[in-house]
């Protein structure tokens, strides 16, 4: 069972020739065998997934498509009932009392093994922030998963559970997804409702799927797309079909590569999967082409005044008064600076301090206004770049997963694997990212994107590039 994709899986489990209930414990068994070396899950829920599966199994309702398949949910989504940290000591404890729409949209009898381990809030790029330890790479545990949904990847590729959902922000999917060889798929903000996620930086944070295959995320987006009344920023637009134009290949289809995410910084290894990525692309009938996003460079710069800004603004709700940690004080503004001393890591420290400089009286001007400037210029680029291409193409990270502990003492070096993420983070776009193949013997995401609600389309050269890719999904480690 464990060799089976989600799809795959639920094909058999709707045909009556595979239990969800076998599929839940073959899950569960896999996270006992495999948990300890990784650390892909800040908690396990076993019975929570065999006690859904058997519901699934007892229906009489049609079921969905996708019902039965054990999943692992990234811990920044609520969870009724079932503890919801964000990795971070601050909310230790804390048991929302509802469940985040996408999980609701997905079915009320989601079979899930655990909740993710993830980097604190989502802030980082390699699970190294966690305050539940770091995870590991599945394909060499030295090594970082990426982040901040590093948990739900490497739960992917050691097949804990068939399927995850994680959240991207300026990247968050997208980037673990590539360091461990899986694929990760960031919709078009708005696409999939964010009530429930709690709040990174609101403007950015995306949640999407993170599976073995392509086709298994057209199948997740479908579980979890949609309108939803009670999140301002959901689209009101129609979910179109994801699968229906999967196998549609690319013959005519526009295809530019990033002039901008090809060069100086990016490993020469990454650079050589993504070009012949490219080329196979080309010989599927592919028109291919070069494409500048001139204001992408500023893209790294601009995320990191305006992300934080936005979490100086959402963390000023984690204060020991109404959930969550307690730090016991002599008065209550005591009380308040004890609690978020002891309850923050250093890097969510980090991000308020410098979103609260920047937003504050005198600096607004000069560092978030600019911020928002070159947002809009960033937007245009990609604007002007659709108006030439269906399709652009660039490496989803700059390197392949790096050792343990070997940027954590450089923020700057760790801000820079995001650098082929943000620009599209920025602008609400589309992107997925796909294995394109190995180098240093770790795979390498290849990052497609598209315009706003045009997944199917993307999807569709997403498995385009699986069928040329010089790469083959095996469970790990």
């Amino acid at each position: 069972m464990l060799g089976l994709t989600a799809y795959e899986l639920a094909r058999e489990i709707a045909a009556g020739n595979v239990s969800a209930r076998e599929a839940a414990e073959v899950a569960n068994a896999r996270v006992e065998e495999v948990e300890g070396e990784v650390n892909a899950f800040v908690t396990t829920t076993p019975e929570i997934a065999l006690d859904r599966a058997a519901r699934v199994d007892e229906g009489d309702g049609a079921k969905k498509p996708w019902d039965g398949v054990p999943m692992a949910v990234k811990d920044v989504l609520s969870t009724r009932g079932v503890r919801t940290t964000c990795g971070s000591k601050i909310l230790e404890g804390f048991e929302p009392l509802y469940d985040a729409s996408a999980l609701l949209n997905y079915g009320e009898d989601l079979v899930m093994v655990g909740k993710a381990n993830m980097d604190e809030f989502a802030m980082g790029s390699s699970t190294e922030n966690s305050a539940y330890g770091v995870t590991r790479n599945p394909w060499d545990l030295g090594r970082v998963p990426g982040g901040s949904s590093g948990g739900s990847a490497a739960a992917v590729a050691a097949g804990e559970g068939w399927w995850a959902l994680g959240t991207d922000t300026g990247g968050s999917v997208r980037q673990p997804a590539a360091l461990c060889g899986i694929v990760g798929l960031k919709p078009t903000y708005g696409r999939v409702s964010r009530y429930g996620l709690i709040a990174f930086a609101s403007s950015l944070d995306q949640i999407g799927p993170m599976t073995r295959d392509v086709r298994d995320s057209a199948l997740l987006l479908q579980a979890i797309a949609g309108h939803d009344p009670k999140d301002s920023t959901s689209a009101n637009v129609e979910v179109p079909d994801y699968l229906s134009e999967l196998e549609g290949g690319v013959s005519g289809l526009r295809v530019g590569v990033v002039t901008e995410l090809m060069g100086e910084g990016i490993d020469p290894g990454v650079r050589e999967v993504v070009e012949r990525t490219v080329k196979g692309l080309e010989g599927a009938g592919a028109e291919v082409g070069e494409v500048s996003l001139p204001h992408s460079r500023y893209g790294l710069p601009a995320y990191y005044i305006v992300a934080p800004a936005e979490v100086s603004s959402n963390l000023a709700r984690f204060d020991g008064v109404r959930y969550g940690l307690r730090v016991p004080a002599g008065g209550v503004h005591e009380m308040y600076r004890q609690t978020r001393e002891e309850g923050f890591g250093d890097e969510v420290k980090r991000r308020i301090m410098l979103g609260t400089y920047a937003l504050s009286s005198g600096y607004y001007d000069a560092y978030y206004a600019q911020a928002q400037k070159v947002r809009t210029k960033i937007i245009e680029d990609f604007r002007a770049a659709f108006s030439r291409y269906d399709v652009l193409v660039s490496p989803t990270s700059p390197s392949v997963a790096f050792e343990i502990g070997s940027k954590t003492g450089d923020p700057l070096a760790m801000y820079a694997q995001d650098i082929c993420a943000v620009p599209v983070s920025l602008a609400g776009l589309p992107a997925i990212s796909v294995p394109g193949g190995l180098s240093e013997g770790l795979p390498v995401g290849v990052q497609l994107i598209s315009d706003h609600f045009t997944e199917p389309m993307l999807l569709r050269a997403a498995r385009a590039v699986e069928e040329v890719a010089d790469f083959d999904f095996a469970l790990k480690p």
